[in-house]
Formats: structure tokens, sequence, C-alpha cells
């Protein structure tokens, strides 16, 4: 009897653990994904910056595009695919501390702004451009304190370059420049050692307009400001400094280290804290109970109609009774004859299949925290890199199909399915660069990545799908459950509700309102610049999307079958697909109602991107949608005895 109950108890243990996990990757679970770096006292830190980003504008631009202060010589870090493709240019910078030794009004260079630099600054600041930097791998934040002493600090990636305002008792707008720089570097001590780790790295700007006495002597400047001397630090921007024609600007920076009990290991936590948690899980729970009741809904319908009906067709004896056939049944003949454009569904099944592979692969690398958020582009690399190899997959299941429908030619499909998907995307994206190369931005793609990515696509991709196709094509066609007639039957006359369009836009609704609620905490992570790490939740909506697809699919198709409509092929494919309509049209209303670009080429870049985005989950969900009712209409129909 024990050995009996060992067996249940150890696959509740096992799906009580796969929860567990996902509960914990939903709260942001990863591993350290560098090795640590320890620091003795006086040891070199040297600050390494970024692009400049706006949310404003979503061109990036390379740090030094501006007149900032440069070090001797700017050599620029290597960037992996990812990095390079997120507009992301690492640099070094005069920026250089020494550990646990604090410095307070340090000289880093002055200039005199002439009429082009000051346009350049100014426009940058209208855009609300934010400067970001790098530490041991970790970008630069400031913390803002919420009003409610209770919540946690909140941090946001990088600083302002300047601020817009007027002095008092003036109407006229004038721009000031953030030239001081107030750091903050925690670190974490080995008490055994006496190393220390770098685990927090936070600044506070400030507007200053610098004064010295004498003449200038570059850092050895006394400045009147700000002294170490008589220890007088920048604490406020009461008298900031103008960007203005031949106003001289002078960059200074303090630097302060404060000892933290944060491990390194866990360095990441603050800056992946959720600011709104708590309605982030309402809102996912709230999403589980909505589809979990209508999952059980369709479950229930289906099962208790399904078993009627084949009851009943299987005690149909007679003849006459045979003959008086209403329903599915009825279609038996017609409903496995293959589709119009048969080609062109094997290539979107295909590319669907090799999509869907990406995202679950990357998924649960994600959830067992493989992607960590210190390797930048580590998720965009990973993702490309699993898509070319996916090839595989999506010759395979496109041969299969292709050959179920009496196809001879493989190779012309296996060509067709490894080009239309990345040509139209590909397509989109080159317009898309042009665009960025003429805002002369960072974010444009190099010719030796683009040379890169066509390599992948030519090189690996394209032969995999061929590889794929010709093991595909070479087993043996899948067999129909029934036969099919040699004359097509006529479709009697449909219901309003059962028209094609009306149907297909109806089906989209429910995958749709699966996963929006999610979307809106990815739009903001991608356009708002902000952290997005919780892959655990993620999984669980793909999940739930997943069954949504399928089981929308299967009950339209079956009220389709049963108003003796059998074509059913694309219109399985187009009905959850449909849902990547509604996820442009939300892109469309948050672009609206949450963002605030203006410019005509910042607009084009978000509905280009958000138009492959969709285009990519037209495929997934429409292919989720096919194999759930291909399965469905072969089970159906094996179970009922044909004549």
């Amino acid at each position: 009897m024990e050995t009996l109950r060992s067996k249940p108890d150890r696959s509740l243990i096992m799906i009580s653990a796969i929860f567990l996990l996902l509960i914990h990757g939903a709260s942001s679970f990863y591993l350290p994904g560098v090795a640590p770096e320890d620091f003795i006292k006086g040891d070199d830190l040297k600050v390494k910056v970024n692009k400049l980003t706006s949310t404003k504008t979503q061109l990036p631009y390379s740090y030094y595009s501006l007149p900032y202060c440069k070090p001797e010589k700017i050599l620029d870090s290597t960037e992996n695919l990812g990095e390079v493709l997120r507009g992301d240019r690492i640099e070094n910078s005069p920026y250089v501390f020494k550990m646990r030794e604090p410095q307070m009004c340090n000289i880093v260079c002055r200039f005199t702004p002439d009429a082009k630099t000051v346009k350049q600054f100014k426009e940058k600041i209208d855009d609300e451009y934010r400067v970001n930097m790098i530490l041991d791998n970790l970008p630069l934040v400031v913390p803002i304190q919420r009003p409610d002493q209770e919540s946690p600090t909140v941090y946001q990636l990088g600083f302002h370059m300047g601020l817009k305002g007027h002095y008092a008792g003036s109407k006229e707008e004038k721009y000031f420049i953030h030239n001081h720089l107030a750091f903050t570097v925690k670190f974490h001590r080995d008490l055994q050692t006496e190393t220390a780790r770098i685990v927090g790295f936070e600044v506070k700007p400030f507007s200053v307009k610098h004064e010295y006495e004498g003449k200038w002597n570059d850092a050895k400047t006394r400045l009147t400001t700000c002294d170490p001397h008589s220890k007088h630090t920048v604490v406020n921007s009461n008298s900031p400094q103008e960007v203005a024609e031949k106003q001289e600007i002078i960059f200074t920076y303090d630097v302060e280290f404060q000892e933290s009990d944060v491990k390194w290991a866990s360095r990441w936590d603050a800056y992946l804290l959720m600011s709104d948690d708590q309605i982030h899980w309402f809102s996912i729970v709230n999403s589980l109970m909505i589809v979990l009741f209508l999952s059980g809904m369709v479950a229930m319908i289906m099962l208790r109609t399904l078993y009627r009906d084949i009851s009943k067709y299987n005690e149909l004896e007679t003849q006459e009774e045979a003959q008086e056939e209403t329903g599915w049944k009825l279609v038996h003949g017609d409903v496995f004859r293959a589709p119009s454009n048969s080609d062109l569904l094997c290539v979107y099944v295909g590319t669907g299949v090799q999509f869907f592979g990406m995202i679950l692969v990357t998924m649960i690398f994600a959830v067992l925290g493989f992607l960590s958020p210190s390797n930048r582009g580590g998720l965009m690399t990973a993702m490309l890199l699993l898509y070319v190899f996916m090839g595989l997959f999506a010759g395979y299941a496109s041969a299969r199909l292709y050959k179920m429908f009496k196809g001879t030619e493989w190779k012309k499909i296996a060509f067709r399915t490894a080009v239309l998907f990345p040509a139209g995307v590909s397509a989109i994206f080159i317009v898309l660069n042009t665009l960025i190369w003429g805002q002369k931005s960072s974010g444009a793609v190099p010719f030796g990545t683009m040379f890169a990515l066509v390599f992948l696509w030519f090189g690996i991709s394209v032969p995999l799908v061929f590889v794929g196709a010709y093991v595909g094509f070479k087993k043996p066609a899948l067999e129909d459950p029934v036969k099919t007639n040699k004359i097509p039957r006529q479709i009697p006359e449909q219901a309003w509700y059962m028209n094609p369009v009306f149907s297909i836009l109806i089906g989209g609704i429910l995958p749709f309102g699966a996963v929006f609620i999610e979307l809106f905490f990815i739009l903001t992570s991608i356009w708002l610049n902000q952290f997005y790490y919780i892959f655990g939740f993620l999984f669980l909506v793909f999940i739930i999307l997943i069954v949504t697809c399928a089981e929308i699919t299967i009950v339209l198709c079956y009220f389709q079958l049963c108003s003796e409509d059998y074509l059913w092929w694309w219109r399985s494919y187009l009905t959850s697909g449909s849902s990547a309509l509604y996820l442009f049209l939300y892109a469309t209303f948050y672009f609206f109602t949450k963002l605030e670009i203006t410019k005509l080429v910042s607009g084009m870049l978000y509905f280009g991107y958000m138009l492959i985005a969709s285009y990519a989950f037209f495929v997934v969900t429409g292919t989720i949608g096919f194999y759930a009712c291909f399965w469905f209409t072969r089970l159906i129909y094996s179970s009922v005895k044909i004549d």
C-alpha cells in the first residue's frame, strides 16, 4: 500500500515545486550573471557612460555626441548583439573614484558653449533626455522617496541632463544644465578579508553656477561655490547654471561611500522592485480567475455537447436515419479537403511553430533565472539566436502539413517558410533604421551588425529550415480519419453570427483579454525605460494565452461545423490570430494616453515596432488555434462510425 501511495505524493510534490518556482520567479528571481569583483581601499573605480535616452523621442544618442567632459582617450566597451540593437554605446569617462575614499567638489572640466552647442543642449533638455552611467556593471539611478514614508524608495534610471525654468520676477523661460553630480557608491564589506563589493550606484544632480577666485588652473582651481577645504558642498540648485552662449560651464562631482547590508548577489533587487506590485498581483489574479472560469465553462459545454452528439451519431442504425443526419457529421466527406492557398497556410503554421518554440524556451530560461538583468542585451540576443535555431522545427512543421495536403515540392515550401516572415520584418526594420540614421541616433544598427543579422538568417536559419523540411517530408503523410469526397459539398446559407469576419473578430477578444494587463507592464518597460523582470507572471500569462487560444478556436470551429461549414482551416488560424489586431489597437490607445511622443520619426518608430510585435503575436496565436482545431477535428471524426 505504501508504494502505491508514494506515486501521487511525488507528483504532488513536483507540481507544488514548479508552482512555487513560478511564484518566486514572478517576483524577480535571477542568477547574478557575472562574477563579483572585490575592491580594496584605494582601488580605482572607473565609471562608464552609456547612451542618452528619452521617453519622448525614443531615439538614443551616444554620450559624447554632446560636448561633455572627455577622458584623454575614448575607449568603446565590447557590446553583444542585443546591446547594439538596443542602441547601447558604452564608453569610458573622466569620472574615476578611489574605493572608500570620499571626494568633494572634484573638477572634471570646463567649457564655453558656442551657439551650435547651446542649441544641441536646449533640444535635448526640451526632449527630457537622461544621462546613463555604469559602475561595476550597475546602472546609475536617481533615488526618489515617495511622499508616504512607508513605501520603499523608487529608482529612476539615469539623471535628467537639465531642466527648464525662469528667474524670479521674469517670465522668460531659461534652460539649466545639471553640472554637479553628487554620487553615492554603496558597498558591502567582507569583515574577514576587508575587501568590498559594490552593491549600489546613486546620484543626485544639481545645477550650480560655479565661481572661482583668480585665474583658471584646471583641476587645481579653488571654487568659491563648493570647496573641500572649507567643507562647503553643493546641497541645492538655488543659483543654477544657465545654458547660454559664451557662458562658461564647470563640471564637478562629489563621491560618498556608504556601507550596506545588501549582499552582492541581491544588489539588483532594489532596481527590479515593481512600484505598483499590489495592482500587478491583483490584475494577474483577476485575469487568471476570469480565464479559469471561462475555461471551465467551455470545457463543460464541449464535453457535454460532444458526448451527446457522438453517442447519438453512433446510435444511428437504419439507412433512413442515416439519411437524416444533421450537424457536423454531415460534412465528414469535406472536412479534410485541402483549403485554398494551402501552401501559404503551411508557411504560416511553420513560422508560428518557430516563434512559439523561441518564446517557450526563452520563458523557461528567464523563469529559471538564466537571463540576468546584469547581462544587458542578453534577452534580445537569446531570443534572436533561439529564433534562428528554431528554424529546424519551422521546416519540419510546414513540410509535414504540406505533405498531408498532397504537396510534392518540399524545397519550395521550405524556402518560403525560411524567407516570408523575416523578409516582411526586415523591410519594416530597414525603413525604421534609415529614419534613425537620419536622426544621427546611436539606435541605428551599424553595417557590421546588419551583416551579422543577414548571416544568422541565410547562414544558419535558412539551412536549418531546409533540414527540418527534409526530415518532415521524409516521414509518412498523416492519414485523414475519414475519406474526402471527390465533389465538394455546397455550404448552406449561414446565420449572420456565423459570418467568417464576425466570428474571427469575436474569437480574438478572449486571448487578448488574457494578456492585456501584462501587456501594459511590458509596454511600460519598453517605451518608458523601466525594468521588467517578472517572468514568472509572464510565463503564467503565456500558459493562459495558450489555453484560451485553443479553447476559443475549438468552440467556434465546433459551431462552424455544426452549421455545415467545413472551411475551417484558415478560419481556425485567423480566429485566435485576430487577437493581434486588438493588441495593435491597444498599442495605439497606449501611445495616445501614456506616451508624450510628439516627433513624427519617434511616432513612426513606435508604430513600426508595434506592427512587427503584432505580426509576431498573430503568427503565434494563429498557430496555437490552428493546431488545437486540427487535433479537435481529427479526434471527433475518428470517434464516430462513418458508413
